[in-house]
Order: C-alpha cells, then sequence, then structure tokens
C-alpha cells in the first residue's frame, strides 16, 4: 500500500492544531513556535504532492477510497487534479507567512481592556482552517467535500470574532466588540445558509445518482448511463453554485466579505480571502461543471452578467472607501467576479485564466493586505486618511506597499497581469460585450490601487508617523518571497500553466465546449 500522501498533508495541520492548543497557557513563544514548525512541514508535504503529481497523467492522482459510512454510500474518497495541486501548493505557502505576520496579535493586550487573548487558540484555529481547506481540494465524494467545506466555518468565525483587529481608535473597546461580533455572525449565517442549501441538493443528487463518488457520478453523466431530468439537474446545480457564491464571494451575496475582513486581524483577512474564498470557485470548476454541464451552460448567461457586476460594483466602492482593510475587501470582490468570469466564459483561456487567478489573487492579495497589516499595527489605525508621507520615514514598508498595489492592478510583469489577460481574452472570444464591460474594472483598479498608496505614502508626513520604524526582519521575512513569487511568475508563468492547462481540457471535455475560432485566419 502506497503511503497515503494526501492524507497526511491534511493531518498534519489538523493533529498540529491539537498540539499547539495543548500547549501550557504560560508558554506562548513555544506554541507559535510549534505552529510555525507544522505549517512548514505542511508546506514540504504539499511540495512533495507537486512533485510527484504528473501533469500528463490521468485527471486524478495519488487517489485513496476507504469506506466511511458504508449504509449512506459515504466513501473517504481523496484525489487531486492540477487545480487542485495548485490551490493546495498555494494554501500550505500562505500559512507560514500567515503564522509570521501574526506572531503577536494574540499577545495579550498591554492596556486595561479586560478581553483576554489565548495565544494557542488563534494559531491552533489557523491550523484548523489550514486542515480543512486542504481537505475540500483534495475530496472526491461530495458527501466528505460538503463537511469540510462546512466545518472550515467554525474556527474562522472565532477568528474574526475572538480576535479582531485593535485599531480603533476612535471607538471605545465595547463598541468594537459589538461590530466584531457582527461581522463573526454575518459571516457565518451567510455561510450556513449556502450550506444549508447545499446540503438539499447533496441530498438531491444521492437520490438521483445513487452515489456520492465524484468520479463515479461524472463517469455515469458521460457514458449516459445517468441520464438526469433537465428541471432535476437545474436545481442541483443552483444548489450547489449558491453555496458556493456566498463563499466566492459573488454579487449580491458578498455583503458578508467586507464587514469580515475589517473586523479581523490583517492576517486573518488574508486567511479569508486568499485562502477559504478560493474553496467557492474551485468548488465551481470541481462540482458545478462536471456533474451538471448541461445546467452549467444554461446559467451561464446569468452567472456572467453577475460576474461582471462584481468586477464593477466591487471596483467601485473599491474607490470610496476610507478604511484600508475595506478597500481591500472590495477589491478582493472585483477580482472574484475575473476568476468568476473566466469559469463561465466557457473557454480554455478563460478557465485557465481563472485559475491562475485564484493563485496570483492569493499571492498579490496576501502581499498587499500583510504588508497594510504591518502600516496599521504602527498607527493603530485602519483609516487612510490618518496617513501620509510614509514612504519618507519608512521606505522599505512604502516601497513593498507600492508593489503589493501595482499587483493589484494588475501590472504587466507582476503574476495578477497573466490571469486577467487570460480571462479577457477567453472572454472575448466568445461575449465580446461581456469583455468589454468587464475591462473597465481594469481602469478602476489602476484608480483605486494608485490613490491609496498615493494617499497613505506620499505628502508631507504626519507628526504621528515621523518616528515609525522601518520593516523588521520578520516583516521583511513575510513580504519579500510573496513579491518574489509574483514578479517570478509574472515573468514566467509557465510552471502554473503546465500544471493546469490539462485540468481545464478535461473540464472543457465535461460540459463538451471547444474554443470558439477566430474569425480571422492566421496567414499560412
Amino acid at each position: 500500500m502506497s503511503f497515503p500522501l494526501l492524507t497526511a498533508t491534511a493531518a498534519l495541520p489538523a493533529l498540529g492544531a491539537v498540539a499547539t492548543a495543548a500547549v501550557p497557557a504560560g508558554k506562548r513563544n513555544a506554541a507559535k513556535s510549534l505552529a510555525l514548525l507544522v505549517s512548514l512541514a505542511t508546506l514540504g508535504l504539499a511540495v512533495a504532492v507537486l512533485v510527484r503529481f504528473d501533469p500528463d497523467g490521468g485527471r486524478y492522482q495519488l487517489t485513496e477510497s476507504h469506506s466511511w459510512i458504508k449504509d449512506f454510500g459515504v466513501r473517504y474518497e481523496l484525489g487531486v487534479d492540477g487545480i487542485g495541486v495548485a490551490l493546495l501548493a498555494l494554501t500550505a505557502l500562505l500559512i507560514p507567512f500567515i503564522i509570521l505576520a501574526g506572531w503577536h496579535d494574540a499577545d495579550p493586550l498591554e492596556t486595561s481592556s479586560s478581553r483576554w487573548r489565548p495565544t494557542q487558540g488563534f494559531f491552533a484555529l489557523i491550523l484548523a482552517v489550514e486542515a480543512m481547506v486542504i481537505l475540500s481540494f483534495e475530496a472526491t465524494d461530495v458527501f466528505l467535500f460538503y463537511i469540510f467545506f462546512e466545518a472550515m466555518l467554525i474556527p474562522m468565525y472565532f477568528l474574526i470574532g475572538g480576535f479582531g483587529d485593535r485599531a480603533h481608535p476612535h471607538q471605545d473597546e465595547k463598541t468594537a466588540a459589538a461590530q466584531r461580533s457582527y461581522a463573526a455572525v454575518k459571516f457565518l449565517l451567510y455561510n450556513l445558509v449556502g450550506g444549508l442549501i447545499m446540503l438539499a441538493a447533496v441530498i438531491g443528487l444521492y437520490t438521483v445518482a445513487g452515489s456520492f463518488s465524484l468520479t463515479e457520478i461524472a463517469e455515469a453523466r458521460a457514458d449516459g448511463s445517468l441520464d438526469m431530468a433537465t428541471s432535476t439537474e437545474r436545481w442541483l446545480f443552483l444548489g450547489f453554485f449558491f453555496a458556493f457564491a456566498v463563499k466566492a464571494p459573488l454579487w449580491p451575496l458578498h455583503t458578508w466579505l467586507p464587514n469580515a475582513m475589517g473586523e479581523s486581524t490583517a492576517p486573518v483577512a488574508v486567511l479569508i480571502t486568499a485562502v477559504v474564498d478560493k474553496v467557492g470557485t474551485f468548488a465551481m470548476l470541481r462540482f458545478c461543471l462536471q456533474l451538471f454541464p448541461e445546467a452549467s451552460k444554461w446559467a451561464t448567461p446569468a452567472i456572467l452578467v453577475l460576474a461582471v457586476i462584481s468586477i464593477v460594483y466591487g471596483a467601485l466602492l473599491a474607490v470610496g472607501q476610507r478604511d484600508i482593510k475595506r478597500l481591500v475587501a472590495y477589491a478582493s470582490i472585483s477580482h472574484f467576479g475575473f476568476i468568476i468570469l473566466g469559469i463561465f466564459a466557457m473557454t480554455s483561456q478563460g478557465q485557465s485564466g481563472a485559475t491562475l487567478y485564484m493563485v496570483n489573487h492569493g499571492i498579490s492579495t496576501a502581499a498587499l493586505m500583510l504588508v497594510a497589516g504591518f502600516l496599521i499595527s504602527r498607527r493603530g489605525s485602519r483609516l487612510i486618511a490618518d496617513y501620509g508621507g510614509v514612504q519618507k520615514t519608512a521606505p522599505l514598508l512604502a516601497g513593498t506597499f507600492l508593489i503589493g498595489s501595482l499587483a493589484t492592478l494588475s501590472l504587466p510583469g507582476l503574476a495578477p497581469f497573466i490571469s486577467e489577460f487570460l480571462v479577457l481574452v477567453g472572454t472575448f472570444s466568445r461575449y465580446p460585450a461581456i469583455g468589454i464591460i468587464a475591462t473597465f474594472g481594469i481602469v478602476l483598479a489602476a484608480l483605486y490601487s494608485l490613490v491609496l498608496y498615493q494617499r497613505t505614502m506620499t505628502g508631507p508626513v504626519k507628526p504621528e508617523l515621523a518616528k515609525i520604524p522601518d520593516l523588521r526582519v520578520r516583516e521583511l521575512a513575510v513580504v519579500v518571497p510573496l513579491i518574489a513569487l509574483l514578479v517570478f511568475l509574472g515573468v514566467y508563468p509557465k510552471p502554473l500553466t503546465e500544471l493546469v492547462d490539462p485540468a481545464v481540457k478535461h473540464t472543457m471535455s465535461d460540459v463538451q465546449k471547444k474554443d470558439p475560432r477566430p474569425d480571422v485566419e492566421a496567414s499560412k
């Protein structure tokens, strides 16, 4: 029997979460170090998965299958394709940076506040989220996926509500705590409603197909042995898609995200938008298109309209934000619109671009938000108006903030550019009008990103910022590798495209779509 590498990759952070939580209360630094070591070891296993995965091999590799709840046909089935491997690697890569960036976020407050911040619990919850997200990317049993898709809400709820942002200079502690609680409850309720609707669809799928196995159902659909009624397939598709659209998030189901990111610490905000939310867009590719191909094509026009609204709406609201973290949240809503646009453009360029966008958005958002978090921790405020002239007192901080901002607007030469370019090319080739409208989001991205940098980093130095320190060694260890990745993947995206392109071809085959032929034939 081969070594269960996929199980080990998810089990290690789960066991690490238990061990970190069990560290004695007085050993905060030991708990932090243990969590960091576990996250690095998990990254090592993710690299092993990446090395063993053959992009030109079978669709799902490193598979594991064991009977679990036999009476209900539920199996413990794992397997990864190129898209799952890329997102698994992204998750394992970002968690060590999230832990390093949040090194002091759960330390006891040295103020008159009575709030208790158990350090061990903070880092244990981060590792628990990592384990559940990794299993979501690996699960090929629909019911198994649903369990972890929902279970990750519990640690996220406590990370948002229990370890929220301290940067409330104009509010008392009671008001700030009420806002954190509101954000956490709103996050939980939105996602629980989506999950309950998905549960009904999961049960309906089992009633129709007699199995929870993704591969079995997909094969039965492909060979014609499982023929769903049109109305049944559409209702099941909507049940799955609604849950994924909440998680993604897609307009108009997005309103929980600005609250959750605004009230979280910067590392937790990165965990939300760069890691957890990717499960929603990943699931659209893996489950919606593969299980319900005809319903996916039927719903495409409406979904494209919602995606374009997300792109423009998110960017417009980002332009008008006064809060740094809420600006990044609305920018992420716009970016998720691009990802969903690429998925449902039903072209190989669009879906490859969407997958690359998931990875590159995770890296770029992590870079920008974590640097913003370092800035906010120095000033104690999230308001853009409280900053100015930072580049004169902290040039390294300002420089890394600039690169993160430029990545957010998809500057050529940085990783997000090729993702956005492929999404737009894939969309233009089939839906030119939609592509033209979506391009307006690029203009707005340049506006909110550059205005954010101008207002915070340039101009006269605010008195409160005259003596702020520049980035420290720990903070540079967080930011520099992320920026290096943004440059590397921007200049040389081939390793990532070679990984995901075969999986995209399988997805295109599932929905029986081919790329449209160009209107003008190339000259011979």
